[in-house]
């Protein structure tokens, strides 16, 4: 780990550890419950809840099956002054394969499902797309500062996302694929802000988790607007996840820096599509997700 890992504030307010985000309690068999902060105003962050959801998951299954997969849907926007409760049907369990199914709760309502498939590692042949050469995360700048200096109510109001770092890419960097016609693409390594149990499979996974819905939603909507870690003034865009997917590859840290590569191959219908890959510092191919997004210019925003 860098001297980063180790700073117990960044900008003006204390740093709570990452692992905290993803605490769940065991009400009884199969019951968890949780609590998540807010992504945008009076809505739980999703990928706060997708995260908990597969801890949950993970609880019931023998832990020498590892994530491979899962595939969620935001049903209902989550309250985050609220308690979640995570009820976890066990599909299956099979030779090498189990799968489970979670549905979050809040007043009775279900405002998200997931289904995840587990399984026993095993030894076997590989290839992967090359990591672009892109520089690397001690290079950029960190947004944060800039948030900060732009709308410091706002960034004080947003303690729950300095528990994890992130450096944007400035498009036109030298070592970036060409950017192809109508398929936007944004750069941006991230790790979470504190160190997290290295013997914990699960937690790693269910970190990335998180950490992926920061910025691929923004991805389908660079043609509006920059992410909000980056632009200035009053968002000119409503943005909200439909549905998001993620397979692992390979092991990894999710508290060491890794590069998550997104593009946006599509937006119509108010919907966008995005799909990232995650790559570690040794260029390796650990992660990939693709997300649908709603997105609608705001009514009333001056052009």
């Amino acid at each position: 780990m860098t001297d980063a890992m180790n700073q117990e504030t960044v900008g003006a307010g204390p740093v709570r550890p990452f692992a905290e985000l993803l605490r769940i309690e065991e009400l009884d068999e199969n019951l968890f419950r949780g609590r998540c902060h807010a992504g945008a105003p009076m809505r739980a962050f999703g990928g706060q809840v997708a995260a908990q959801a597969l801890t949950a998951a993970g609880r019931t299954v023998d832990p020498r099956r590892l994530v491979h997969s899962l595939h969620g849907y935001f049903l209902r926007p989550g309250d985050p002054q609220r308690p979640i409760v995570y009820q976890v049907d066990q599909v299956r369990d099979g030779m090498s394969y189990a799968t489970r199914r979670v549905t979050a709760v809040q007043r009775g309502e279900a405002i998200f499902t997931l289904s995840a498939s587990f399984k026993v590692p095993e030894e076997s042949g590989g290839r992967q797309r090359t990591m672009p050469p892109v520089p690397g995360p001690d290079e950029l700048p960190d947004p944060f500062l800039a948030w900060e200096r732009a709308d410091p109510e706002d960034f004080a109001r947003s303690t729950d996302f300095r528990t994890l770092e992130l450096r944007f890419i400035p498009a036109g960097t030298p070592g970036l694929p060409p950017e192809l016609p109508g398929v936007p693409q944004q750069f941006v390594w991230l790790r979470t802000g504190t160190p997290l149990p290295a013997d914990d499979p699960l937690i790693q996974v269910c970190a990335l988790t998180y950490l992926s819905d920061l910025t691929l939603a923004s991805t389908t909507a660079l043609h509006l607007q920059p992410h909000r870690f980056q632009r200035t003034g009053p968002p000119l865009i409503t943005l909200a996840s439909l549905d998001h997917a993620m397979w692992f590859h390979r092991p990894f840290r999710a508290d060491d820096w890794l590069l998550f590569a997104q593009r946006s191959p599509s937006v119509s219908d108010g919907r966008g599509l995005a799909l990232g890959e995650f790559y570690d510092r040794d260029g390796l191919l650990v992660a990939s997700a693709v997300q649908e997004t709603l997105v609608r210019e705001r009514r009333g925003t001056p052009r």
